[in-house]
């Protein structure tokens, strides 16, 4: 695919959602777009795409594969995007086509209804959309896409209420999932949270204008100022008279996704009025408490482990080191990906800094175990290197259970921890010991003193438990079974 990103061991981590970003009442919407949706970067690196709307040549458009820094310059593609408002958004394929071949699966949508244009931009993943989906072509709907997003589109179009805000809430009511959500008319920036707030959005000030996002780092960028976060459940309108705030849907206690204060979001975000740094950070202090061992080191797996890594360090007293080091400038492969140079693909991101490493215990700290292939061949890079001991200290429990919320998680059966004890993990990648924090442990870390409430979970946390907070009904119309549904 032009212009993709490749990293030699994705398919060992979970992928990143989307981001979405949108913003009104500024003098060059696409420019703060693509700033905002370059802070998002991390959400996804695989396409991207931002819609505006200019009162005097009406709605422009531009979707591009790869990465935002690449494709959406000023001299390019941003001066064919005029208008006051615009709304974008960078995707990882978590449903619909994978690897998005077809640009027509790049976000956002646009569709033209009775009372004019709408544009839409989605995080997360409607996890009835095929049932809804057959039942749209069935009543002669035409589909220009593979992903679940348009299905809102469609149900907008076809809905009798008389403005699209009142349309954009009808269809949610017919959709189930978790999703955050930003849309566009000529006049309005629309944003919207699933009644569990699985997905994070956020409010943002810049200057007169109005900024809705992923999350904070994409305000910080612009220079905008944080209202607040959209409530779950809750849908604002946002016109040149200001914020309305509605809530479309009946009341339920959220259950926000557990791992975005892990791995997901950026450590230089803010959830909940928490820097997402120092919830990692407190994660490993955690970690610390709960699996010590007596050791020369601690190391993080950069990037997504060094927060944890330092407060694992400050708790336990091993001096904290480098011990890993980052290709900071690791994009596609650039040779040809023979049998040899795939096995060789983690050391085109990850280096071990061998002076540091010879002769000493390890604790190697990480975000997750997925697969596990990526932690074996980071487990052979530090003892090739010399070190005495490896000793893995995971920051997130056993990922069990795939995503239907929004994330790329392998099938079921390709999750390690789904049918191996810890123990047999710890045999399997070929380390001296491996230990998880507990779920209550992260729950902790995060800022719930007494730990995971089991009659009622504060968290999506599905991946680690089972415990499904919205049915993933077209999974299982093909068989999942699921640990427990809510």
């Amino acid at each position: 695919m032009q212009g993709m990103p490749s990293h030699p061991f994705d398919d060992d981590k979970l992928r990143e959602e989307c981001g979405v970003f949108g913003v009104i009442g500024v003098a060059d919407a696409a420019s703060f777009t693509a700033l905002g949706l370059h802070a998002l970067q991390h959400r996804g690196q695989e396409a991207g795409g931002i819609i505006t709307h200019d009162p005097a040549t009406g709605f422009h458009s531009a979707h591009r594969f790869g990465l935002v820094r690449d494709n959406f310059t000023k001299a390019g593609v941003i001066d064919s995007l005029p208008g006051p408002i615009g709304i974008g958004h960078v995707r990882y394929s978590t449903a619909g086509s994978k690897g998005a071949t077809q640009i027509r699966d790049v976000q956002p949508f646009f569709g033209e209804l009775t009372m004019g244009g709408a544009a839409i931009a989605h995080n997360g993943n409607i996890t009835n959309a095929a049932s809804i989906r057959r039942e749209m072509i069935e009543r002669g709907s035409i589909f220009q896409s593979t992903s679940d997003s348009e299905c809102i589109i469609h149900l907008m179009a076809r809905s009798f209420q008389k403005t699209i805000p009142e349309r954009m809430k009808d269809a949610l009511r017919r959709v189930e999932g978790a999703f955050s959500i930003v849309a566009m008319t000529r006049t309005k920036l629309m944003g919207v949270r699933d009644a569990l707030g699985v997905r994070p959005l956020v409010l943002g000030r810049v200057g007169d204008g109005w900024v809705l996002s992923s999350e904070t780092c994409a305000l910080d960028i612009i220079g905008a100022e944080f209202v607040r976060e959209i409530e779950p459940g809750e849908m604002v309108v946002i016109t040149a008279d200001g914020v309305e705030s509605h809530r479309p849907f009946a009341p339920r206690q959220p259950r926000f996704c557990l791992f975005e204060h892990v791995y997901f979001s950026r450590p230089d975000s803010m959830i909940a009025a928490r820097s997402v740094y120092e919830t990692r950070s407190a994660i490993g202090v955690e970690l610390a408490r709960e699996a010590p061992v007596e050791a020369d080191l601690v190391c993080p797996v950069p990037d997504s482990g060094t927060p944890a890594a330092i407060g694992y360090s400050q708790q336990s007293g091993i001096p904290y080191a480098m011990g890993i080091i980052r290709n900071q400038y690791m994009g596609r492969t650039f040779i040809e990906p023979t049998e040899q140079i795939r096995d060789m693909g983690v050391r085109l991101k990850l280096n071990v800094n061998r002076a540091l490493i010879r002769d000493k215990r390890i604790v190697l700290v990480d975000d997750s175990v997925v697969r596990g292939t990526t932690s074996m061949k980071i487990k052979d890079m530090i003892l090739d290197a010399g070190a005495a001991e490896v000793h893995f200290r995971i920051a997130s429990p056993p990922t069990a259970w795939p995503c239907f919320y929004g994330v790329d998680t392998p099938n079921r059966d390709k999750l390690l921890a789904s049918h191996m004890s810890e123990e047999e993990m710890r045999a399997h990648i070929g380390v001296d010991s491996l230990k998880f924090i507990s779920l209550d442990g992260l729950y902790r870390a995060v800022g719930e003193a007494q730990g995971r409430n089991a009659d009622q979970p504060q968290y999506c946390d599905a991946c680690f438990s089972g415990d499904y907070p919205v049915a993933p009904q077209d999974m299982l119309d093909q068989g999942f079974e699921p640990h427990a549904i809510r």
